[in-house]
């Protein structure tokens, strides 16, 4: 399948900026035997079904973009600049893979201070980023990284508006536990509280993977044929603890429905040899119209990018003639896309 394949115009008015208040009050669309229904995400207490169970993702966004000065003396005074810095991923070493801009302007062996508290030396250069070893680690440089640092927004919202003191709060699910992610996984924004409440009461069941979802989940295919893209690895895991509670839901004919792509993604990949087990390392698997599914029953996920893996993914789930009417169906009744916009519950065939 070619790339355009997978495009469609998307009216930039829906680009959400913001999140719904209260989360649970998103619209969601629920495409399931041929039919598309509009709702509210509250609504999912109608579509699921006692035994069903939600794979969430519990990677914890860190505040991953720092604004920081390098000061230089030399023979001609006192010099400074200004660094923009986005974490990327902690190294074997000690050190943060790092986006620096501009990068040309620090030298390896430099401090730049982001606050009274967090420093970092670059102490390499390697394909167009930066080795950074910070001053603190452990508890001490997650408080001063959450005091300096800003939520890591798209590319699609920072452009728009700067990341301010709320997206600390709305750029993070509520179980979030396991620190890591520079992205979230959005699907899982839209859920609160009282709504987790009322699934429980309900008889639906809950397991929890780690994927720490990475900046590479916003680069876009530029190849023409699919299937030679090349997906980005990020780390994930799948507990001996989940993957019990998934064969329990499967044998008891109970539904499998990961929240949002980075849980299927990762549950998937977990069981590419036909059924799922224990996993923990790094995945790059890619999943486009063809791949055969062996978790997955349905999709919570987001609204996504003309062009992008994941409007490949939700084609391979539904089939890609069906994708693209849901789509269709959406911006015509003004749907909010991408990762602060509604939802949609997809059902395969």
């Amino acid at each position: 399948m070619n790339l355009s394949d997978f495009d469609f115009d998307l009216p930039e008015s829906l680009i959400a900026t913001r999140p719904a208040k209260p989360r649970s009050s998103a619209r969601l669309l629920v495409a399931k035997g041929g039919q598309v229904t509009d709702g509210v995400v509250t609504d999912l207490v109608n579509w699921l079904q006692p035994g069903d169970r939600l794979v969430l993702n519990d990677t914890k966004v860190i505040p991953a973009r720092l604004s920081g000065i390098r000061k230089r003396t030399s023979a001609q005074g006192d010099t400074e600049a200004k660094i923009e810095v986005t974490l990327l991923e902690p190294r074997a070493d000690g050190c943060w893979s790092a986006l620096v801009k501009p990068l040309k302007k620090l030298k390896e062996g430099e401090e730049v201070r982001f606050s009274d508290d967090l420093a970092a030396v670059l102490e390499a250069k390697e394909d167009g980023q930066g080795h950074l070893r910070f001053n603190l680690i452990g508890d001490d440089f997650d408080a001063a990284l959450n005091a300096a640092g800003a939520m890591p927004l798209p590319p699609y919202i920072a452009a728009k508006r700067a990341a301010d003191a709320q997206d600390h709060e709305d750029y993070q699910t509520v179980w979030a536990a396991n620190t890591g992610a520079v992205a979230a996984p959005t699907a899982s924004l839209h859920f609160d509280e009282p709504l987790l409440a009322q699934l429980r009461d309900m008889g639906v069941q809950f397991s929890h993977v780690t994927l720490h979802v990475g900046a590479g989940t916003f680069l876009p295919v530029k190849v023409d044929d699919i299937t030679t893209h090349k997906m980005h690895g990020e780390w994930g895991s799948v507990s001996a603890q989940a993957v019990e509670e998934i064969e329990a839901t499967k044998a008891a004919g109970g539904r499998v429905i990961p929240v949002g792509t980075t849980a299927l993604r990762l549950i998937e990949s977990a069981a590419r040899g036909g059924q799922i087990a224990q996993f923990e390392g790094v995945t790059d698997i890619f999943i486009y119209p063809g791949f055969d599914f062996h978790v997955a029953d349905a999709l919570m996920t987001n609204f996504h990018l003309p062009k992008s893996t994941l409007m490949m993914l939700v084609a391979a789930l539904v089939g890609h003639d069906r994708i693209l009417g849901i789509y269709d169906h959406a911006i015509r009744e003004n749907y909010r896309f991408f990762s602060y916009g509604d939802a949609s519950l997809l059902f395969p065939g």
